[in-house]
């Protein structure tokens, strides 16, 4: 995964309004030794911590540099929490001692005064502890940064640990283990007392529980760090605390796996408010999404996160699916509240910490988006949040997934939810038509583009040229997309095999990678395409791709409308696509070209082969565009002047801005909620039951995709082991959806809504 080691934590103090008050549920314990070069850093780390409920206690050990301590007692007076201790100097291990000896709460974290957190990290691993009670200590994967840096991510072993120091200095810690084993041992001024402490709580059989793919603590990595110091002595110590290891207890890892039980949902007993009390306050919105990786999705909730007035909103972001999540630090560097469930709890603990943020964060707007277990928790938490607005937002419809994809569940949810916005047009007519939302309960939001970025004319020229060593002048047809079936990246070569016969120095570059990737490089050898079609990779900036092109190309199955066309028109590069989804709510001739989609798209998701008449569909307009100059500057100017009109991001920002505000505090809509949480509790278990019912069938899919990846052939006799499983799982899948809870009762739920408005 690409990181960024220069988006650190810290960097300034994030005023949201905090509390700073109330009894501490965890004690920071930070040595401080003449360590004012980077404390303000880590200073502002602490203050920024989502989970405020904490008490800081800063041991000086015998400072020398008096503007150090200067710099320490400012910071100090800043926060009531922070209580600075003062003793002679004996090194990191003595001084944690002493501070842990004046804490009053249970969990200990061990921070030094120049080591960084993200603002998430006391509260993820506060949940990981409350929900592994016999873990005695939680932590995070974690960051080296500075003179060295590199992500760091090892599964936990206890054996391993004996050999190598696989843990952080950093982790949240029982008070009642650290004095199981009398805290750090102080046998020398340097050495590596961490270490040592983790070797001596294995001995005692003591486990952590680790928040794998959370890189939440940062490690700063000095030539004039504490070990750089160490004696020679320090091998001995760990060997003879390795000696003491016996018998181990196995960790808790998360992510655990997609494991689910008929365990009902539970509402957390959490009452207290993170924010101070104030007679104006900011409106409180979340996102529950299923990752945040790179793509149109994710980029329209980073757009609406980044563009909404922070004077005025609060945001936070929740997923529920295992993943690199490789925009997460896009996402946390415009908003603290980024908890990525699978990587610190059970699928079954979903609801309960959902349940938690909605009181903790006094929840006013729940937007749900491409999450099917987020979607399918909604009538569980209107139930149990009468005051709660919950709307959705789907981009696309998908009759080859789950007969209809997202589109489909929120048709079925339509009864408990506020809203439902949708990206284009052709999607909220689908919605009313196919899925039976009323046209009002569906609004199409486009999700625009930044225009001010996206300008032809803050672009050099030329990038594209370079990389691909194409002679410059050459026609470029720009195929920007991960390279997935949808996007039949195969008939874009056969579009590119068909168009060099008219326009023989046409070149096609293609921007992304993805799962066909080598299948299209050996189709490109092929058909001797190899000096037409040239290959880039997927590429964090893409304008100057845009900037050399002539036209953009989208040949896809399926789109909502893609991030694609507008980014395109906005670099005024006039786009040829496919007529599918939303495309016609910003394509037209006057702005390129669309091309009737000849597949079906529940059958022809993985079609390979395509007619002549599809193919030559594309060519004929490709080719006008790529050889009438006079037709190009009309196109180019129009595409531009369409994205001005109506297709920006502030647009959309401003329309969402307006639209939370309606849904908090418009009468009509708070009482329609409760006449619908009302309605459900008459039918109390039915709620739970449509959640945990789709969560088994999720997990017995998941189970039948893992047996499809490892499948063998050792099985029952006459029947491979993978078939019978097949049978079996698709069997009780079926009886969940069908003979159990699943869209039968869903559709009761629309049922609702309709008795409570007569």
């Amino acid at each position: 995964m690409e990181f960024d080691f220069q988006s650190q934590p810290g960097v300034s103090i994030h005023h949201r309004g905090l509390r700073n008050d109330g009894q501490p549920l965890v004690s920071i314990i930070t040595p401080f030794y003449n360590g004012g070069k980077y404390f303000e850093q880590t200073f502002n780390c602490v203050m920024n911590q989502t989970f405020p409920w904490f008490e800081w206690i800063i041991v000086d050990d015998g400072s020398t540099d008096s503007q150090d301590l200067q710099v320490l007692e400012t910071f100090a007076r800043r926060d009531a929490r922070i209580h600075v201790l003062h003793k002679n100097n004996e090194g990191p291990a003595a001084a944690r001692n002493f501070g842990v000896q004046a804490a009053v709460t249970e969990l200990i974290v061990p921070l030094d005064a120049d080591d960084l957190i993200e603002p998430t990290y006391l509260e993820v691993c506060w949940w990981m502890l409350q929900k592994n009670a016999d873990a005695a200590w939680a932590y995070t994967d974690s960051i080296g940064f500075q003179e060295v840096e590199y992500i760091y991510a090892c599964p936990f072993s206890p054996e391993k640990e004996k050999r190598e120091n696989l843990l952080p200095v950093t982790a949240m810690i029982r008070e009642s283990a650290f004095l199981e084993v009398d805290g750090y041992d102080v046998l020398d001024r340097y050495y590596n007392e961490d270490w040592a402490f983790w070797l001596k709580l294995l001995a005692k059989e003591k486990f952590p529980v680790q928040a794998q793919r959370e890189y939440l603590f940062w490690y700063r990595r000095t030539s004039t760090g504490a070990l750089s110091k160490a004696s020679a002595k320090n091998q001995q110590y760990i060997q003879a605390a390795a000696q003491e290891v016996k018998k181990t207890q196995p960790p808790v890892l998360y992510p655990t796996g997609y494991q689910y039980s008929w365990e009902t949902p539970v509402s957390s007993i959490w009452e207290h408010s993170i924010f101070k009390p104030t007679e104006s306050r900011k409106l409180h919105v979340a996102f529950l999404l299923p990752w945040t990786v790179m793509g149109g999705a994710d980029k329209f909730v980073l757009d609406l996160v980044s563009g909404l007035d922070k004077n005025c909103f609060d945001v936070g972001i929740l997923t529920t699916l295992t993943s690199q999540n490789d925009w997460c630090q896009r996402f946390r560097a415009v908003c603290d509240d980024v908890f990525n469930l699978p990587n610190f709890m059970a699928v079954t603990d979903y609801a309960e910490f959902i349940s938690y943020y909605i009181k903790s964060r006094q929840l006013d707007v729940l937007v749900v988006s491409n999450t099917y277990i987020g979607i399918y928790l909604v009538p569980w938490l209107r139930q149990n949040f009468p005051d709660l607005a919950i709307v959705d937002y789907v981009h696309m419809e998908e009759w080859y997934w789950r007969q209809g994809g997202h589109a489909r569940t929120s048709g079925v949810m339509g009864g408990v939810l506020d809203r439902t916005y949708v990206c284009n047009s052709a999607t909220r007519q689908v919605m009313i038509d196919h899925f039976g939302r009323s046209p009002e309960s569906v609004v199409t939001v486009h999700i625009g583009v930044d225009e001010g970025t996206f300008d032809r004319t803050k672009v050099q020229s030329g990038q594209l040229y370079r990389e691909t060593g194409i002679e410059p002048g050459r026609p470029v047809v720009l195929f920007i997309c991960r390279l997935h079936p949808q996007k039949r990246p195969y008939l874009m070569l056969e579009i590119a095999n068909s168009l060099r016969h008219s326009v023989p120095d046409v070149a096609f570059v293609v921007v992304g990678d993805g799962e066909l990737e080598d299948g299209m490089k050996a189709r490109t050898q092929k058909l001797g395409l190899e000096n037409t079609v040239y290959y880039l990779g997927a590429k964090k900036e893409v304008r100057p791709y845009y900037r050399d092109a002539k036209v953009t190309l989208v040949c896809s199955l399926k789109e909502g409308l893609s991030l694609t066309a507008y980014e395109s028109c906005a670099m005024g590069v006039p786009i040829v696509s496919s007529d599918v989804g939303g495309q016609k709510d910003l394509v037209d001739n006057t702005v390129g070209a669309l091309i009737p989609c000849l597949q079906d798209e529940a059958s022809g998701i993985n079609d390979q082969q395509y007619s002549k008449e599809e193919i030559e569909s594309y060519v004929k307009p490709l080719a006008e565009i790529l050889t009438d100059d006079k037709l190009w500057q009309t196109m180019s100017r129009n595409a531009r002047a369409r994205i001005e009109n109506g297709f920006t991001i502030q647009q959309m920002v401003d329309y969402f801005e307006a639209e939370f505000v309606r849904l908090s505090s418009d009468p009509i809509a708070v009482d329609t909620r409760h006449r619908v949480a009302a309605s459900l509790k008459l039918t109390a278990p039915l709620a739970s039951e449509v959640y945990i019912s789709t969560m088994r069938a999720e997990a017995l899919e998941v189970t039948l995709d893992w047996e499809h990846k490892h499948r063998s052939t050792v099985g029952m006799p006459g029947e491979s082991r993978w078939h019978w499983l097949k049978r079996k799982l698709r069997g009780a899948i079926q009886h969940i959806r069908q003979e159990g809870i699943g869209y039968t009762w869903l559709l009761f739920l629309n049922k609702i809504k309709s008795r409570c408005a007569g």
